[in-house]
């Protein structure tokens, strides 16, 4: 069935005013057509675009939305900064019927009810499967918020159980500071949540998403879900609120949170100085409760802060940045009351100068962690993480607040040398050079093995992390080659392939074409093409001869068992043409370790019936200096000239491994043929590698553990024969695993037997 859009005539809706004097209260005003958004992806004839003089937020009702979300969706939001539209920093927010399966969908409408001037009123209609799901967005004059409410209503004959819907806030770029008492959490009951929401934000905008029905999170605090069951007939409302602001301050937030709730209520304010009694321009000022993270303000040019809280008790300290942070205080705010709390002792920043060498003398690229000493919440005043520069190699210049640190310097991500830990006593506006040695006590490229991380994005999307920036953190872990693959896009393969051949190392070039019943990385690509199908609404026919034609010789399923993923939606019969078997390799991906199990056993029932489809790995890394590059990587036997082409052949010819950390060295590849007979033993033999030690080898054949070695405490590298009695089965596959759990998965060893 073809969508069903309805909107008012351009004609109706022109006029919206892009800049008003500052401080003018500006009508609601409704408009048709590309978006005013700055970077906006509502880009069609019927996409609307709704501001007033606090924000701007686009619903996508012809343009396609990311992942294959159905259309009706806000693909654009945007503070309104002196009365002109600013940037946007979404990729979408939108209600989501049950954790990210919004398929099967078969219609949208979406209609203006109301467009000013004190207020606009969308509504977004559109199914999911039995479900109807009727979205109404409004935007008053005056407003820093938009009001979300969603109707879910089962028109089907069957309950509908242990659903997780919900509204979502997915940002583009910027940070998310995640529901308080909830960071680290990434999908989980929301028992120890501070409060209702999540916020997007960076140095001069946050979004915040308040939804008072949550009892579950998911994806990092992205999503904010309730677990319920919908009966045949019943309906469900869901009430929320878009909260935009021009700053990276909550101080506005935790006030609409206060008034929102009706909690009693006092505040905190004071002044920020250095400890000569100097401001600190704009100062961070941070609450803790319960011991965690809960909010912060930002100060003025002049040092002051001023910060609403509910009543309680607190900690609270001082930061800025390019400063030191106070020692957190305690804070204890009643009803009413105003809290002075002055900060006097703040310190600027120092520098260190690292540099990262081989034993031999040689520059390696590496990434830097803090693994004790002062670290930033507020993640636009400094990163956690850095990566040593792409020239000059193996330098990286570090700006931290004064301390005491401790950093973890690796190079090759644990494969190939063991990270160090370097003592860094960092002083007030002084620079200290570091030195850091690395020994290397593997090097799979001089046997002909090479590694790439092949489920990596940049910026595109809800991704953050520019082209130079994946660069050096892929290098930094050691790879071989660099690769990308952004949400249906590749506009990052020209930046890369220009690094790539600075930095002399193939560039494989990739998208993840990502319908919502699954996500396919398809490579090497033509660079930089343009994607000449909708993946919201094609089919996996359509998505495999797309890859194809961007010159694909790899079609990788990606994540395949989650929700969303291609096999799950299989076996839901939600995926349009179902099983399609022009696909090469299947994932192991970082992200959900639980599902290795369930690709292993998918692939050995293949095997088993003869199939060749082999195994690939990869991070799903969005962001390098929360998630590392290659903790999951592949790895490819190349024996002639090493090339994207010839990287991707010796794939799709199985001779690879995926390695969460063991190195394995094979004495016949992987992918190959071994010709046998029914009456003598069978031998394999293997050198394996792990710099945390080696602690266990499986030999699978047919899907059956046939052969197990334990190793002793301290093996670094062992040899292993592996002499197998016949009958001897169809395939063998090696699993190895190391000291600290990580595993490797091989292709199988084809085995023939003759008379």
């Amino acid at each position: 069935m073809k969508p069903v859009i309805r909107y008012l005539a351009p004609a109706l809706l022109t006029g919206l005013i892009f800049a008003l004097p500052a401080g003018t209260r500006a009508a609601v005003q409704v408009l048709t057509g590309p978006t005013p958004i700055i970077n906006g992806n509502a880009r069609a004839r019927g996409d609307i675009t709704v501001s007033n003089e606090k924000l701007a937020f686009a619903l996508a009702v012809e343009s396609p939305v990311p992942y294959g979300v159905p259309r009706g969706a806000i693909v654009d939001v945007a503070p309104v900064r002196d009365g002109k539209i600013g940037e946007d920093h979404v990729v979408f927010a939108d209600f989501i019927p049950n954790n990210w399966s919004a398929w099967p969908n078969t219609y949208h409408r979406v209609t203006v009810l109301e467009r000013g001037p004190d207020r606009a009123v969308i509504e977004a209609v559109r199914d999911w499967g039995k479900v109807t799901i009727a979205t109404t967005y409004t935007l008053a004059s005056g407003s820093d918020h938009i009001e979300i409410q969603t109707l879910m209503h089962n028109g089907g004959d069957a309950a509908l159980p242990d659903l997780l819907s919900g509204l979502t806030l997915w940002p583009q770029g910027g940070f998310v500071f995640a529901v308080p008492g909830l960071d680290g959490v990434t999908e989980s009951a929301a028992n120890a949540a501070l409060s209702d929401r999540v916020s997007a934000y960076d140095a001069d905008w946050t979004i915040t998403l308040h939804a008072p029905y949550f009892d579950h999170v998911g994806d990092g605090s992205r999503d904010l879900y309730v677990l319920h069951t919908l009966a045949p007939g019943a309906s469900r409302t869901f009430d929320g609120w878009l909260q935009v602001g021009a700053r990276g301050d909550l101080a506005p937030v935790v006030r609409a949170e206060i008034e929102r709730r009706h909690l009693p209520s006092g505040s905190v304010l004071g002044a920020v100085t250095d400890h000569e009694g100097h401001a600190v321009d704009e100062p961070i000022v941070v609450i803790k409760k319960d011991d965690k993270p809960y909010a912060w303000a930002s100060g003025t040019h002049d040092g002051h802060y001023n910060l609403p809280l509910p009543t309680g008790d607190y900690a609270i300290y001082a930061t800025g940045r390019n400063w030191s942070q106070t020692a957190p205080v305690p804070l204890r705010i009643d009803t009413h009351s105003e809290v002075a709390r002055d900060f006097h002792d703040l310190e600027k920043a120092g520098h260190v100068q690292l540099r990262v060498k081989d034993s031999h003398g040689a520059a390696l690229d590496a990434r830097i962690s803090i693994k004790e000493g002062p670290r930033r919440l507020v993640e636009y005043l400094g990163r956690r993480t850095f990566f040593t520069d792409l020239e000059p190699k193996g330098q990286a210049n570090l700006s931290l607040a004064p301390g005491q640190y401790v950093l973890t310097v690796s190079s090759g991500g644990g494969f190939f040398s063991a990270a160090k830990e370097v003592s860094v006593t960092v002083n007030p506006d002084a620079t200290q050079p570091v030195d850091v040695e690395l020994t290397q006590q593997f090097s799979p490229r001089t046997a002909r093995w090479f590694a790439a991380d092949l489920h990596h994005h940049a910026d595109q999307a809800e991704a953050v992390t520019p082209p130079a920036d994946l660069a050096r953190s892929q290098l930094a872990a050691g790879l071989d080659l660099l690769f990308v693959s952004d949400h249906d896009s590749t506009v990052n393969h020209v930046a890369l392939q220009r690094i790539a051949r600075q930095r002399d190392v193939p560039f494989i070039p990739s998208v993840e074409l990502s319908p919502s019943w699954g996500h396919f990385n398809a490579f090497p690509l033509t660079p930089a093409q343009h994607l000449a199908i909708d993946t919201s609404t094609a089919s996996v026919s359509a998505v495999f001869k797309e890859a194809r034609r961007q010159g694909a010789i790899v079609i990788q399923v990606n994540h395949p068992f989650i929700p969303y993923g291609y096999f799950a939606s299989v076996d839901a019969h939600v995926a349009p043409g179902g099983f399609n078997p022009g696909f090469d390799l299947v994932e192991i991906n970082a992200t959900v370790p639980d599902d290795d199990a369930k690709v292993l056993s998918w692939l050995w029932k293949r095997w088993n019936a003869g199939q060749h489809y082999y195994l690939s790995g990869g991070t799903d890394t969005h962001d390098v200096w929360t998630d590392e590059s290659g903790r999951v990587r592949t790895f490819a036997h190349v024996e002639g000239k090493l090339t994207p082409q010839s990287f991707a052949k010796a794939l799709r010819e199985g001779h690879g491994y995926v390695s969460r950390g063991p190195l394995i060295f094979p004495s016949f590849m992987f992918g190959s043929t071994l010709v046998g007979t029914p009456t003598e033993p069978l031998d394999l033999d293997f050198e394996l590698g792990s710099v945390t030690g080696l602690r266990r080898a499986e030999l699978v054949g047919a899907g059956q553990v046939v052969q197990v070695r334990d190793f002793p405490p301290g093996s670094v590298r062992v040899r292993i024969e592996l002499e197998v009695p016949p009958p001897v089965a169809r395939w063998y596959q090696l699993i190895v695993e190391d000291n600290q759990g990580g595993k490797a998965y091989t292709d199988p060893v084809w085995i023939e037997t003759h008379e």
